[in-house]
């Protein structure tokens, strides 16, 4: 990251491309960068500040003096630029900007900061991000590991609360570590998202709020402890998943809002510049340098941080200019419209990028409304994402389950009308943090009944979920059944895990994700609708539910029968394509799971007699609030 050759890191083709909106490898000369000029040895600043008359770097170096080190300006750029000889990594500081019209002085930290202090305080802080990697096996296989053929069961974890030390303190990157990495791949999981680790000043936004679009946040630690957290989960195999917020940002005066006087990253105009759902500020995504500033932030967590992907918080709200906004509030677009015209071009550009300067990583988009295409290429009209979260399946579902079972039959279109839309779109089955928080109840609360009808609910919610099409999330604590919703302020109630029931249900999720790992019919074919094939969609008057899985051969298929009651279904019949041993490689009622031990000991033969429209079929014990998953192989 060091420099030498000469006064300026910039050459003109860097200020032409960030100009022009589309430099992504920005991090690399804004900022503070360790180096040598002169053979001396300090650090290179450089921030970008056009509407600034003067910009100074301020810090520990200087005694925080604005006139001591002074910036130069870089033409019409509005790059300023500086070395600061004897400033080292360690020293705090910020940049002093005075507005060109009104004369304001303004203390900002740095936008392209490495690292901040940790909160309440805001100066940046200077930063060498030199680490020795020890994943290379995983970064020259981890394209293969991200296709959309191949499993993707995804952990979601908020690193501040996932677990905490004996006094409840917060754990850093490292300690958190060796143990998250052990509890994932012990459970089967292929990749971890971690919700946001940028640095955020008011640590209750979950990291959904930030200032530092370039520090993982000083709470847990260094850039290189957060480089230590990812190295550890790619070398036991897991990849790692960041969520990435482009979609507004905090008016914290030290930061972004108002950056050099005027509204620079916003827009000024509160109807496209306001967010009125988070009392938050809205990119400009038609400022060509903001986009280059994002750009630059996306590619940065995938190639400084090897993270495998960038999950984009908040989509909607970025396509829609009326958004949260009432009549009146909003101003179309210049064709009458409601869409977000220079969203749509940065996100497209986004994901273009990404894929270019990245390969073998993926983007998720959470994206709450039917917009079309949102994980089609942009050479087809689309948005360009890798997947987008099923949100509807993911309302549709608890909505379903929140039902007492004898009023389900009355609400079966809830199960079967995702078939009708579910490879319109790479899709991700999420039940994420959003839906166990604000009074939501956790997964196994949402449930009916007595206890043990809860839990067999909750694994027939996660067999249903990990059966059908589509890759898997699922939020901390869930996979053990946490009683309470989640609480940012305290780790998850880990000693649920130590009973039965509970540590039943998580022998289940690590047996789900081995079977979705195993069988390719469950995984390979999770976007093509040749995949998947309804048994029998219309008994809602038994509320039961079965279907076929097919690997991409078209053969080696699996049969998924579901019973949403407590009922057991004996000889209850499915339509089946082949004749033979039909393997019962899951059923969420066996005994180690914590259910009652009903079953079709161990597979069926299938009957030379048509049902469902296929020539054999399989007389299965169903049995109540359950799932039972039957492999054939040719």
């Amino acid at each position: 990251m060091s420099r030498s050759d000469g006064e300026t890191a910039f050459g003109e083709q860097d200020l032409y491309l960030f100009n022009e909106g589309n430099h992504a490898g920005l991090y690399r000369l804004m900022g503070a960068h360790p180096c040598e000029q002169g053979g001396a040895a300090g650090v290179r600043f450089a921030v970008w500040a056009p509407n600034a008359r003067e910009v100074a770097v301020v810090g520990d170096f200087n005694g925080w003096r604005p006139g001591a080190n002074p910036l130069r300006c870089l033409g019409a750029s509005g790059v300023w630029e500086g070395f600061v000889p004897g400033a080292k990594p360690g020293d705090r500081y910020k940049f002093w900007l005075k507005n060109r019209e009104t004369g304001e002085e303004l203390w900002k930290a740095d936008p392209f900061g490495y690292r901040a202090e940790v909160p309440p305080a805001t100066a940046s802080v200077v930063a060498d991000l030199a680490y020795a990697w020890g994943d290379g096996d995983w970064m020259r296989r981890r394209g293969e590991v991200n296709r959309h053929d191949r499993p993707m069961a995804i952990y979601e974890v908020h690193l501040g609360s996932w677990r905490r030390g004996p006094g409840g303190e917060m754990l850093t990157y490292r300690e958190l570590a060796p143990q998250l990495a052990e509890y994932a791949a012990a459970h089967g999981f292929t990749h971890v998202e971690l919700m946001p680790v940028m640095e955020h000043p008011f640590y209750g936004s979950w990291g959904y709020q930030v200032t530092g679009y370039f520090a993982p946040s000083s709470r847990w630690g260094s850039p290189q402890d957060f480089m230590f957290l990812v190295d550890t989960l790619h070398q036991a195999g897991i990849g790692v998943i960041l969520d990435w917020v482009p979609s507004h940002f905090p008016d914290d005066a030290f930061a972004l809002a108002r950056f050099d006087g005027t509204h620079l990253f916003e827009h000024a105009d509160p109807r496209r510049g306001y967010h009125p759902d988070w009392g938050s500020l809205v990119f400009n995504y038609g400022r060509h340098e903001v986009r280059s500033f994002l750009l630059s932030s996306a590619m940065f967590w995938l190639d400084m941080y090897h993270a495998d992907g960038l999950r984009v918080d908040a989509v909607a709200s970025m396509l829609y200019l009326d958004y949260s906004r009432k009549p009146g509030e909003w101003e179309p677009n210049v064709f009458g419209g409601r869409e977000d015209l220079d969203a749509i071009r940065f996100l497209r550009r986004l994901n273009e990028t990404v894929y270019l300067l990245a390969p073998g990583t993926q983007t998720v988009a959470e994206e709450s409304t039917a917009w079309p295409m949102v994980s089609r290429p942009t050479s087809m009209g689309g948005l360009g994402f890798g997947f987008k979260w099923d949100m509807g399946w993911m309302h549709d579902t608890l909505l379903y389950f929140g039902h007492d079972p004898v009023h389900r039959k009355w609400h079966h279109n809830l199960l079967t009308f995702r078939a009708l839309y579910g490879f319109t779109e790479n899709f991700v089955l999420a039940l994420s943090h959003d839906e166990v928080v604000h009074g939501k109840g956790s997964l196994l609360g949402k449930m009916p009944g007595d206890d043990w009808q809860k839990f067999a609910n909750l694994r027939l919610l996660l067999a249903y979920q990990w059966t059908l099409p589509g890759k898997k999330l699922l939020f901390m604590g869930q996979e053990f059944g946490q009683w309470s919703e989640w609480n940012h302020e305290r780790e998850l109630e880990w000693h649920l895990a130590g009973f039965e029931r509970h540590a039943g249900l998580a022998r289940l999720v690590g047996d789900l994700n081995r079977l979705y790992r195993e069988l390719p019919a469950l995984h390979a074919t999770d976007h093509d609708p040749a995949g998947f094939e309804w048994i029998d969609c219309t008994d809602a008057e038994q509320s039961t539910l079965s279907f076929l899985r097919r690997s991409p051969d078209g053969r080696r298929e699996v049969a998924v029968a579901l019973n949403f009651t407590p009922v057991p279904r004996v000889s209850h019949v499915i339509g089946v394509p082949h004749g033979g041993t039909w393997r019962e490689v899951l059923n969420t009622d066996a005994s180690e799971y914590g259910g009652s031990g009903m079953g079709n000991l161990g597979g069926v033969e299938a009957e030379a007699e048509p049902a469902h429209g296929r020539p054999y079929a399989l007389r299965i014990v169903l049995p109540p609030l359950g799932a039972v998953v039957f492999a054939h192989d040719e």
